[in-house]
């Protein structure tokens, strides 16, 4: 044997190594991928990934397994996949509560940018102020005037202490001087049940949450927090357009997996995620809900992200609440 013959069998043998890299991969998945939904099921992010996991599942020849871990506003599934195996097979529908949690919490269990990587961002879902039909207003004008002449009497839900139902109610009554106590929930889902029977009187919830209470009388959709009116309930104005000039917030979804997971296998989920958020009937259903699809690219949700955690620092630090 030559020593010619060595060099060549040398790099024959790298260029198979680096054709076979891909390959490592390539068989992904081969087993059920776990979804975990860091809130109740019923809930408002709930009822987004449940409507993707079935179209994405399809598209990965695997079943994608919605594994509900509510507590510590999302921070316990969150903190979940962020300690995961980087395999691709745990993923995280995670919630704006990534970005918010960083300026509530001095203490994480996880950070969101070291221990987890962006897949895509998924969807946004506008608020709704929203109150118990016993209550005697019928705008955001005359909740107002109530409020300030029973300071106090009122109690609003939220899904969580730091939550983003949380903080915009809080930014609402604080912009119009009102007095509430709060009511934190494990979730939008329970919080929902006790507005509708009376034992709190308002809450800003996600659209898609309180849309089935709004159509049937059972509450008083008041304005949306949305930038312009939605379709599904024209006759709702938006925050701005009730005194508070371009106030808009929403309840935005997205999908990470532990930091890293190898690219193929990042850039494989979301392209399935985005093919989900493309797919007529997936649309459809996400439309009758309130909630607007989004889609984008794992650099592009990492970005956005960033500016997510800019942003809510600036708001938490505002309106001065802390959760330790």
């Amino acid at each position: 044997m030559t020593t010619r013959f060595y060099r060549r069998l040398a790099l024959f043998a790298a260029a198979g190594l680096l054709c076979a890299a891909p390959l490592v991969h390539a068989a992904w998945p081969d087993k059920p991928i776990t979804l975990v939904v860091p809130f109740p099921p019923g809930g408002p992010t709930d009822m987004v990934a449940r409507v993707l996991a079935q179209t994405v599942g399809e598209q990965l020849g695997q079943p994608v397994v919605v594994d509900n871990r509510p507590g510590a506003n999302g921070n316990i599934g969150n903190a979940l996949v962020a300690k995961a195996a980087p395999d691709g097979y745990t993923v995280l529908y995670n919630t704006s509560s990534v970005a918010l949690s960083p300026a509530l919490y001095k203490k994480l269990s996880y950070d969101v940018r070291r221990d987890l990587a962006p897949v895509a961002l998924t969807a946004v879902v506008p608020l709704g102020l929203v109150v118990h039909p016993a209550l005697p207003v019928r705008t955001v004008a005359e909740l107002v005037d109530y409020g300030r002449k029973n300071p106090g009497q009122l109690t609003y839900g939220s899904a969580g202490n730091g939550n983003v139902t949380h903080l915009a109610a809080f930014q609402v009554l604080q912009h119009f001087g009102i007095e509430a106590s709060h009511a934190p929930y494990k979730g939008s889902a329970q919080a929902d049940v006790d507005l509708v029977a009376g034992q709190i009187q308002l809450m800003t919830d996600t659209i898609n949450s309180i849309a089935p209470f709004i159509r049937d009388g059972r509450l008083r959709l008041l304005a949306v927090s949305a930038a312009q009116r939605l379709p599904n309930f024209p006759q709702a104005p938006t925050l701005s357009e009730s005194g508070m000039a371009s106030f808009e917030a929403g309840a935005w979804q997205g999908v990470m997996v532990p930091a890293r997971t190898p690219q193929a296998v990042i850039d494989r989920i979301n392209q399935a995620f985005l093919h989900a958020l493309k797919d007529p009937a997936v649309l459809e259903k996400l439309r009758v809900q309130g909630t607007e699809p989004l889609g984008s690219s794992p650099a592009e949700y990492g970005a956005y992200i960033d500016k997510e955690l800019a942003r809510w620092a600036s708001v938490v630090k505002s309106t001065g609440v802390s959760l330790d």
